[in-house]
């Protein structure tokens, strides 16, 4: 062999052991992708939990019509009865569409820390066969069940604001803030909290099932609404009792077994965490309907039912974040807790500040979901019974609900003062003085709820 073949012998050896090596490199690097799209084909579709989902889904739905609907009804005075089922149903409707139009891109895709993209608008790329990830390694749900869930949540947060302006607003100016309120305020709420590349998530906030996304989100802009339109006309000077509480116990009754989907549903699978959640939802609601009845009998000498059903919202709301994540007894302790403060809030702080949340859509969903979002951060320690999270300290996971807490607050605050102003000035918020008088009822819709 000469040195000229020799030199390209060894060159042919050289390129042979890099093309060896870039070969090597390409499939070590390949490797975590290919893992990957091994575990996603490898992960099941349980049908145990799409059944749960399913039955969860429509749980959720139960909360909102009939559920809701009849607990605000049957708290306004008769003339407005149906102006409020209205109100809350067609919320819902126009909401659920919304989800489908942008909402769930929205809200459950990657994009800013905020909010995410339109990549799924209109469900682009969403079929039967496609999948949304639980929270166990391995297993699935169909796509559509988690965006039908999701839908019910984003449909009663705006429908629980309607309680705040009862028997004030037109039915023009609700229908256009909730329109408004669910994209600029609900969605951005839901991705910050709920998406892996929202900011509150990824600082750690813990909220199971919504006591930010809803409650508070939905407090907060109830509590700017009933300021902004100002009292009922005879507020203080007219008696407003409701006007059927039995159609308000039947309301909250189902609101209670539509929670169980709420609550136990957010678990994404038919496991122990659902068990638990569902343990939660039971016994924090039975602590806070004592503690409201208990806190008022001492007070006022009677424990009343308005207060023992006010109660059971109560801890239904203080429980929702915490749900799958504290102990049944820190549940009953949370409860209890949530149902005097929001007493408290309900009969002392709104009368001081003056201002006319109707059926108390701050004083209970906004504080109590204050409560039982900070009470999470708490309550979770496995010391206190709760399930505990990697690297947990009491004192750094108190702050992150409370910076959770107080996003909400401003982003729904200034939000909504904004959305509110908007909508004056398109359509106006107030009814007439003589259309209040009269009642939303028969002016608004031409209908009345009962016939003499």
């Amino acid at each position: 062999m000469n040195l000229r073949s020799a030199k390209y012998s060894l060159l042919g050896a050289a390129g042979a052991l890099f093309s060896l090596t870039a070969f090597a490199y390409a499939q070590d690097a390949a490797a975590p992708a290919a893992d990957a799209a091994a575990a996603a084909s490898a992960a099941v579709v349980d049908k145990g939990d799409t059944a749960w989902m399913l039955i969860s889904t429509v749980l959720v739905m139960l909360m909102i019509v009939p559920g809701l609907a009849l607990f605000y009804g049957g708290l306004v005075r008769a003339k407005n009865m149906l102006s409020v089922l209205m109100q809350v149903l067609m919320t819902a409707s126009v909401v659920m569409i919304i989800w489908v139009l942008y909402g769930y891109s929205l809200a459950f895709t990657d994009g800013s820390g905020i909010i995410g993209g339109l990549s799924k608008a209109f469900l682009a790329g969403v079929t039967p066969d496609s999948r949304a990830a639980t929270f166990s390694a391995g297993y699935e749900i169909p796509e559509y069940v988690f965006i039908a869930f999701q839908m019910t949540f984003a449909a009663i947060t705006p429908a629980l604001i309607v309680g705040a302006f009862a028997e004030r607003m037109k039915f023009s100016a609700v229908l256009l803030f909730m329109i408004l309120w669910v994209t600029f305020v609900y969605f951005p709420i839901a991705h910050m909290v709920w998406q892996s590349t929202g900011w509150l998530f990824a600082a750690g906030a813990l909220d199971f099932a919504g006591g930010t996304v809803v409650h508070i989100n939905a407090g907060v802009a109830g509590l700017v609404g009933a300021i902004m339109l100002g009292k009922r006309q005879g507020l203080g000077k007219d008696l407003m009792p409701p006007h059927s509480l039995t159609n308000s116990m039947i309301g909250a009754s189902l609101l209670w077994v539509g929670w169980f989907g709420f609550n136990a549903g957010s678990a994404l699978e038919a496991n122990g965490g659902a068990a638990l959640a569902m343990m939660n939802t039971f016994v924090a609601t039975a602590g806070a309907a004592i503690g409201w009845s208990l806190v008022e009998w001492l007070a006022r000498g009677k424990p009343s039912m308005l207060g023992a059903i006010s109660g059971v919202v109560a801890g239904l709301v203080a429980v929702t974040p915490a749900a799958g994540l504290i102990g049944p007894v820190g549940a009953i302790v949370l409860g209890f807790i949530a149902a005097i403060i929001c007493f408290f809030f309900v009969t002392t702080v709104k009368s001081a500040f003056g201002y006319d949340d109707s059926l108390d859509v701050f004083g209970v969903h906004g504080v109590g979901g204050i409560v039982g979002a900070i009470g999470t951060g708490i309550l979770v320690a496995p010391a206190l019974g709760g399930v505990g999270v990697a690297d947990y300290a009491m004192g750094h996971q108190v702050w992150v609900q409370i910076q959770a807490v107080l996003t909400t607050l401003v982003w729904s605050g200034v939000g909504s003062l904004i959305l509110y102003k908007i909508v004056d000035i398109i359509v106006g918020l107030r009814v007439r003085p003589e259309i209040e008088s009269e009642g939303l009822d028969i002016v608004e819709h031409g209908e009345r709820a009962y016939h003499s």
